[in-house]
């Protein structure tokens, strides 16, 4: 297949408007946050609850509101700009390279954010929950994991049955990013028990909703208070809250779960960058024996290492979202094409078990600052770790990738 993985006029546009945008409006923020007792955006502090620190919270929320005004917020969803994945790969490559670990992360929405799976709402959801998102005036968050499910999707015990044309929802999700702060979730639950992925349904519930409660936080080694439990009891949510159509929800669940796992490329290659940036500075600086460490062919070897990494992970990303650009109903067309999974789980897999050699190996370089706690590197070697088990496990990507092979040799 040929294709096309070049950057673009919009990406190079979108890119020169961000690098701006980290200095007038996120430079600022930044300062006045580090005058408060409050952390950092990488390592905030925790209030009694264990929760991210509000000040930090809030700090986020200014920068999504002011990337939101400038046009830099939500290029990724076709109401926010509709770039293809292959472009969107890019623009996250230059966003995670450039922001580091600042507030300038929350500049390029996340999972708080507008995503490809809400863009199916209804006319009045749309009014409601996607425009605020895509102004930057509301977060959300995406309820599917519970305590005793994760992979097993049509495992999940969270219900939702009809009463007139509402719908009534009972059940528990955990391991929810953005628990404690979202204005509306996205919940998947079961509708029609035994009809297999046709089973489950996706609804925008309200969190001021009666009968809709947040539960305690989930401490994780991010150790950034953003992780918690959700209870639903009788919540009542209209019919224009039904995402798509009911039984729509398994694959609108996999739509929003195949987004973060391409975002991967980008994230790993542009996190990727930066870590063998400063891993080069710290090299030639730090001396042992009199000269650069640099000089020694261990740690020669180290960043060797640390670049093919990024570099094949890139690339392979690159080639894949293109490849995915090109199918009938790209990455999250409903239905996808047979030929998507395999690709998605390329992508995830290889940049997972990548970034966290690259992460590793930074640490090593920088030796003894590279495992105090706070460090850039401490951190993303954690934030390394954490990925290879959200939006499905590196095994389960195996089993994605070997189906998507056995399919083609028959």
């Amino acid at each position: 297949m040929r294709v096309t993985t070049g950057s673009t006029d919009r990406v190079t546009d979108y890119a020169t408007r961000f690098a701006a945008f980290l200095d007038a409006e996120v430079a600022p923020l930044e300062a006045e946050l580090a005058a408060r007792d409050a952390g950092t955006a990488w390592n905030p502090r925790l209030d009694e609850a264990g929760r991210m620190h509000p000040a930090v919270w809030e700090a986020r929320r200014e920068v999504q509101r002011r990337a939101a005004a400038a046009d830099l917020y939500a290029p990724h969803v076709p109401s926010g700009g509709g770039f293809t994945r292959a472009e969107m790969q890019h623009v996250e490559e230059y966003v995670y390279r450039h922001a580091g670990l600042g507030l300038g992360l929350a500049a390029l929405a996340w999972t708080e954010g507008p995503n490809p799976a809400i863009e199916h709402c209804s006319d009045a959801a749309r009014e409601q929950w996607l425009d605020p998102l895509l102004a930057g005036e509301i977060t959300a968050a995406f309820a599917n994991t519970e305590v005793h499910v994760g992979t097993d999707v049509l495992g999940m015990e969270t219900r939702a049955r009809r009463d007139g044309s509402d719908w009534i929802l009972d059940g528990t999700k955990a391991w929810i990013t953005n628990a404690h702060f979202c204005d509306v979730v996205q919940i998947t639950a079961v509708t029609d028990p035994g009809a297999g992925t046709r089973s489950l349904s996706m609804f925008l519930v309200d969190a001021r909703a009666p009968g809709f409660t947040r539960g305690r936080d989930i401490p994780t080694m991010l150790d950034d208070g953003l992780t918690g439990e959700l209870h639903l009891e009788g919540v009542r949510v209209p019919a224009e809250d039904v995402v798509g159509e009911p039984g729509d929800g398994f694959a609108l669940a996999m739509a929003w779960i195949n987004w973060r796992r391409l975002c991967r490329g980008g994230m790993c290659a542009g996190w990727g960058s930066w870590l063998l940036d400063r891993a080069l500075e710290r090299a030639q600086r730090r001396t042992s024996g009199g000269s650069p460490i640099a000089e020694l062919q261990a740690v020669q070897h180290m960043l060797a290492d640390m670049d093919a990494d990024v570099y094949t992970a890139r690339a392979a990303s690159l080639q894949a979202q293109a490849e995915l650009d090109a199918l009938p109903g790209g990455a999250f067309g409903m239905p996808l094409d047979p030929a998507a999974p395999r690709l998605m789980s390329l992508v995830k897999v290889i940049n997972d078990e990548a970034f966290l050699r690259v992460a590793d190996r930074a640490v090593q370089v920088h030796g003894g600052t590279g495992l105090r706690k706070g460090s850039p590197e401490e951190k993303l070697y954690r934030i390394a770790r954490n990925l290879k088990i959200p939006a499905g496990t590196v095994e389960i990507q195996r089993n994605a990738i070997a189906r998507g092979l056995l399919r083609g040799a028959r």
